[in-house]
């Protein structure tokens, strides 16, 4: 879930570091990250759209490259294709995805300019927020302004809120760079559990063994493997908070 399918403008943002001793390390590595990294587009397909029959259900997934499907062809391979099979045989889903590579937690409050009113919305963000060097605190700030956002202005109900990815069982990474970036996805993460529990928001855990199978062919981004559990999970919890 990680980054941007241009060449430079999220992976660069792991040069900004705080530890001068080490940075030349950490700098070499991402580089040489983003030279062999192939770039992958986001899905192809509709971004909005009503389907099934039932109960009607107002469904938003707002985030970064994950959210907008990258590592797979078309949305329906994508997080919201995948949460659509297990949701319209019980429910009319007017859905919409606002997500766009590269987006931060910051980037995603201002992008819901685009969203309306919703009963359901899934968050997909944090890694940006690791690569782009945003601190715990204000990582925690913007999250908990997002919710109140999505709560007051949008009419959500019920947030499901998708941890950082353990960046540190990343194989695409290199050492140093890979337990870098994980310690920092780690305490962004950990933040993140606070504010879900303070805000009455889901968080959902990564916990899926780190396999590459899970992965797109870049090593970095998800493949339909993941998307798939992904998808089932997050619908199964959105079914579970409306019935």
């Amino acid at each position: 879930m990680v980054g941007d399918r241009r060449p430079c403008t999220a992976y660069c943002h792991v040069m900004r570091i705080q530890d001068s001793l080490l940075s030349p390390v950490y700098v070499a590595q991402a580089a040489y990250v983003i030279a062999r990294t192939a770039r992958l587009p986001e899905a192809l397909g509709p971004r909005c759209g009503t389907h099934g029959q039932g109960a009607q259900l107002r469904l938003l997934i707002l985030g970064d490259s994950s959210g907008a499907g990258v590592g797979v062809a078309h949305q329906d391979q994508a997080l919201i294709g995948q949460m659509l099979q297990h949701l319209v045989p019980s429910a009319e889903v007017a859905w919409q995805v606002i997500a766009r590579s590269g987006a931060t937690t910051a980037q995603a409050r201002r992008m819901l300019h685009e969203a309306g009113v919703f009963d359901v919305a899934v968050l997909a963000l944090g890694v940006n927020d690791v690569l782009r060097q945003t601190s715990a605190r204000r990582f925690a700030m913007r999250q908990r302004s997002l919710i109140d956002a999505l709560r007051s202005q949008h009419g959500v109900q019920h947030i499901l809120v998708s941890a950082v990815p353990p960046l540190g069982e990343f194989t695409s990474f290199p050492q140093p760079l890979r337990g870098y970036l994980g310690r920092r996805a780690t305490v962004l993460d950990a933040g993140l559990q606070a504010v879900c529990a303070q805000c009455r928001a889901v968080h959902v855990p990564f916990d899926l063994d780190p396999d590459p199978r899970w992965l797109a062919h870049d090593g970095l981004h998800p493949g339909p493997a993941l998307y798939a559990e992904w998808g089932k999970r997050m619908a199964g919890l959105a079914l579970a908070r409306l019935s």
